[in-house]
């Protein structure tokens, strides 16, 4: 998946000669916590967040100096270097360029212009969308050699059941000879995959139903 599907296009932006007041009032009313900052020319020059104006601000007892700050243009409480994406990047990627940078936005430029921004909570529902867990399925993990082939044969257990599998993910185990599978599939009783999958040698993580139920 490419950040263009899933990133927001009606980007709503602001001058750099703008107040921080209006920089204010736009995030309430559109109930956003980060604004990309442009220059006269539609060049992406900051951005700025609730929390830069929150570190800048006067102290609350210094309410003289609040309405002079408030009036001041962002560009002097901005972020001026401003880590961006691009339309066809990776979201995994741009996923980890926001927890390395530790930041929870990305505007997305394409020559040069700003065409979308992609925010933390972009990214969590994609990953909720993902991995299935919007939709009503059944959970299930099996750890399995790290070899290849893998996940097509744990998967071949499913298709002899006439059960679809929702979505798939893969994760390393704390032995780097073994990983994990972990699928959601459209059905409510595993029973019989479970039996299925244990007779075939597969460590079942999850359900782990007692005994006396298999």
């Amino acid at each position: 998946m490419i950040v263009k599907q899933i990133m927001k296009q009606n980007v709503v932006a602001l001058n750099s000669n703008d107040t921080i007041q209006l920089a204010l009032n736009t995030m309430k009313v559109n109930k956003i916590r980060h604004i990309p900052i442009l220059s006269d020319t539609a060049k992406l020059v900051g951005i700025i967040t609730e929390r830069d104006v929150k570190d800048a601000s006067p102290s609350i007892f210094q309410l003289e100096l609040k309405e002079d700050f408030l009036n001041k243009p962002i560009n002097t409480v901005m972020t001026k270097n401003v880590v961006t994406g691009h339309p066809l990047d990776f979201v995994e990627e741009v996923a980890a360029v926001l927890m390395e940078h530790k930041i929870g936005c990305l505007p997305i430029l394409q020559n040069d212009k700003l065409v979308g921004m992609l925010t933390e909570t972009d990214l969590l529902h994609t990953f909720v969308k993902l991995t299935g867990g919007d939709q009503p399925a059944s959970h299930i993990e099996i750890k399995v050699p790290n070899k290849a082939g893998m996940l097509a044969e744990v998967s071949s257990i499913f298709r002899h059941r006439n059960v679809n599998i929702s979505s798939v993910l893969v994760y390393p185990d704390a032995d780097p000879n073994f990983k994990i599978l972990v699928f959601r599939v459209q059905t409510i009783n595993v029973t019989m995959i479970i039996n299925d999958l244990k007779g075939e040698g597969y460590e079942i993580l999850w359900p782990n139903f007692p005994e006396s139920l298999e």
